[in-house]
């Protein structure tokens, strides 16, 4: 089995979306703690999430520094749409753009993770 986990929920929506935000991020941990492939992707208004999981006071910068190495990418046109692109590109991480959407910058490509046999986790 190979997984990928889409963060979708916004940090500025409260507990819930930090509750969404860390139980994908558990999931992650988790299927790597397994020995199972997984990519974290980081899209909408979840695109906003790597800046804020950068600081190292965050109640989950722990738990996202043990699978940052699993982020495969966050969602260049997301990441424009809801203002997130100058914070994700402090961090370093890639904004991919392989989904051409129109009328943005592209997304990445859910559909290539499912035909490359990936089972797909929304948080």
């Amino acid at each position: 089995m190979k997984a990928v986990v889409i963060i979708l929920s916004d940090p500025n929506a409260g507990e819930e979306a930090l509750g969404r935000m860390f139980n994908g991020l558990a999931a992650a941990y988790d299927f790597q703690q397994q020995d199972t492939e997984v990519g974290i992707y980081f899209q909408g208004t979840g695109t906003r999430w790597p800046g804020v999981l950068a600081n190292p006071a965050h109640p989950v910068h722990a738990l996202y520094k043990a699978v940052e190495g699993r982020v495969v990418s966050v969602s260049c046109g997301c990441a424009d749409v809801f203002g997130a692109r100058g914070e994700v590109e402090k961090t370093g991480l890639d904004l991919l753009t392989d989904n051409g959407v129109p009328g943005t910058s592209g997304l990445p490509s859910i559909a290539r993770a499912v035909s490359d046999g990936y089972a797909v986790f929304t948080f």
